[in-house]
């Protein structure tokens, strides 16, 4: 498949044939079950099966179908091994690779979008892609005046294409749960479709992207590749070296998983405070590890040193397409509620979670019981340095997955408001990847350092009025 499919009825038929598969494959099953093969083969098989029709199904159509495979990559390590070994390397193909458009494609994009003198523009341009992703793909260049280029140009079509297969996927969203227990799929549908026309506009984009360059310049640990130029459905940026994340996750070693967790944390929190943005889309395809920056200032009298490296990997952020705008930083709310959780203080977090309407009005919980479902949760919090595992995710995820649970039951009466859906899927997505890392990672301190109501003290200065202002109105931090 070279084109990205444009006519609805045919991605319709494709995605349609997506539970008919599901089912088609139960029934073989079943066949060679009766002919004698132990139940737990057949089980691998067809889950085999069925990851390879599904993603090679979501990878192919691009658009909204990848873009929930993409959003379902991150959640794998949370499914039990015997299920997840077989769709693992299915997933982590739709992390950085898909079928690429023809380059007489991406040449009529480039020529209506910046004109047909866009050779120009460029010294070098390379047809092949070097990563393709749910509505574009990326092409390496070197720019007019030297610089390495990454070329970001849409698919043609892509808007409908998002909307039609968001709002098919939705209609047997149910099938698909059983994928990621504990992920309701619906909601998470719903969100993507929320966000479509945001991540379509490459104006939006390289306006975040450029926000984010300008913060993080000089930052020692996060690199963010500046925008070059930016058209209609074409956005350059400079070009950045790395080892993708998901290349980290199956190979790399123990110093480098632990030190892309730190940072993949330290961005997720220090992101909102720093630019008032949340990048909204951490799948590993997203992020790379660079090696240590080169010190241009070397002892001259030592010509052998040049290239020695100064400090440690750092962590380069790509695809600003999805954001959440939060201009005063990650609602202090969540860092109240952590600390108040962490003190056992089960009345004082569940008078917040009303506050804010994670319980409804028409609801009435035990705080004791509220406090018991979300402290196995925080434990990442609790300590100084937490190793994120799949086997610890595998717990958090069969504890609220199954209908039998306690944890089940109260969780089903928690509500999620609308300004915390982007929020939760991040932090969930964030820690999904640090699970599929295995790293060891000092969430507290990064807590402490970006969170607003983490630290006690913050909080209560946070709280204080300042002279001259009215009585309980709260000082933003």
């Amino acid at each position: 498949m070279s084109d990205l499919p444009r006519k609805a009825v045919t991605r319709t038929a494709k995605l349609a044939a997506l539970p008919l598969g599901f089912a088609g494959r139960a029934t073989w099953g079943l066949g060679k079950r009766i002919g004698g093969k132990s139940a737990e083969l057949v089980a691998r098989e067809v889950q085999q099966r069925t990851a390879d029709q599904l993603f090679k199904t979501l990878g192919e159509l691009k658009g909204g179908a990848m873009k929930l495979g993409q959003a379902l990559s991150v959640f794998e390590s949370a499914l039990p091994e015997e299920i997840a070994g077989p769709y693992r390397a299915a997933l982590t193909k739709l992390q950085e690779a898909a079928p690429p458009l023809p380059a007489r494609t991406v040449h009529g994009v480039l020529a209506e979008r910046i004109g047909e003198d866009w050779r120009e523009y460029f010294l070098e341009f390379e047809d092949e892609p070097a990563a393709a992703a749910s509505i574009g793909q990326v092409h390496r260049a070197v720019w007019h005046d030297g610089r390495v280029v990454a070329v970001k140009v849409q698919y043609p079509g892509a808007g409908e294409a998002l909307l039609s297969d968001l709002a098919q996927l939705s209609r047997f969203a149910r099938l698909l749960g059983p994928l990621v227990p504990g992920v309701d799929i619906k909601p998470l549908i719903k969100e993507l479709r929320d966000r479509v026309s945001e991540e379509l506009d490459y104006e939006l984009e390289a306006q975040a992207q450029r926000e984010h360059a300008a913060e993080f310049a000089d930052d020692p640990d996060v690199v963010i590749p500046q925008v070059v130029h930016q058209a209609d459905q074409v956005l350059v940026t400079e070009w950045i070296e790395g080892i993708p994340l998901s290349e980290v996750i199956v190979e790399g070693t123990t110093e480098q998983r632990d030190r892309a967790g730190q940072l993949l944390a330290r961005f997720l929190f220090s992101g909102p405070a720093r630019t008032g943005l949340l990048h909204a889309d951490p799948h590993p395809g997203n992020f790379r590890l660079l090696p240590p920056a080169q010190n241009p200032a070397q002892d001259a009298e030592h010509p052998e040193e040049e290239d020695m490296p100064t400090g440690s990997w750092r962590l380069g952020v790509l695809d600003f397409g999805t954001v959440d705008r939060l201009p005063g930083g990650l609602p202090q709310t969540i860092g109240d509620s952590l600390r108040m959780a962490m003190e056992g203080d089960a009345a004082g977090v569940y008078e917040l979670l009303r506050e804010e309407n994670f319980v409804k009005e028409s609801i009435d919980l035990d705080p004791e019981e509220v406090l018991d479902y979300l402290l196995p949760m925080i434990e990442p919090t609790q300590v100084e340095e937490f190793t994120f595992t799949r086997g610890w995710i595998r717990d958090q995820a069969a504890r609220v997955a199954d209908p039998r649970s306690p944890a089940h039951q109260l969780g089903r009466q928690l509500n999620l408001p609308p300004s915390y859906v982007l929020i939760h899927r991040v932090t969930l997505s964030t820690i999904g990847v640090l699970c599929q890392l295995g790293a060891a990672v000092r969430m507290r301190e990064e807590l402490e350092e970006w969170l607003p109501g983490f630290l006690a003290e913050a909080a209560e200065t946070a709280e204080a009025p300042e002279e001259g202002e009215p009585e309980g109105e709260t000082v933003q931090v």
